[in-house]
């Protein structure tokens, strides 16, 4: 199934009435998703406010945290504490964010499950899930840095 139709279908099976809010909430994820930008709620509110201007931040906010529980979006935490939203469509990864210009790339890459274990067994957690976000500079951002050093 293609994220747009999971997106849309998400909200059918969470039992939420299909408003004309929820509807377009949907259809502005999917456009994020087509295009791979990340956002944060209060950018996504502003922006359906432009369409509805009664558009309640609470619906959002709880529109989006649903999609991130059954796993359609991602958080995204930045090294600075802040975090972003991303349509990332399932499927297990983590993330790579630059402490410059905030890009983020989808990474393939996860601690071996016998660490996982491990960890579970040292600590007497039984774990239900995990994130990793690396941080570092993108390539265009070192360059960029050390230009501005010669420069100077």
């Amino acid at each position: 199934m293609v994220i747009a139709e999971r997106i849309r279908a998400a909200f059918v099976e969470t039992s939420q009435r299909q408003t004309r809010p929820r509807q377009l909430i949907a259809d502005h994820l999917i456009a994020l998703a087509e295009s791979g930008t990340d956002f944060t709620i209060d950018d996504l509110w502003q922006t359906l406010r432009q369409v509805e201007p009664q558009m309640g931040r609470a619906t959002v906010y709880r529109s989006v945290e649903m999609l991130v529980q059954i796993g359609l979006l991602n958080r995204v935490e930045f090294a600075d504490g802040t975090h972003h939203y991303r349509v990332c469509g399932g499927g297990h990864h983590h993330h790579l964010t630059c402490t410059r210009c905030r890009r983020v790339l989808d990474i393939d890459l996860c601690l071996p499950e016998e660490q996982l274990q491990t960890l579970s067994v040292q600590t007497g957690f039984t774990l239900e899930g995990h994130t990793l976000t690396l941080f570092g500079q993108c390539a265009q951002c070192r360059l960029q840095a050390s230009s501005e050093q010669k420069a100077e």
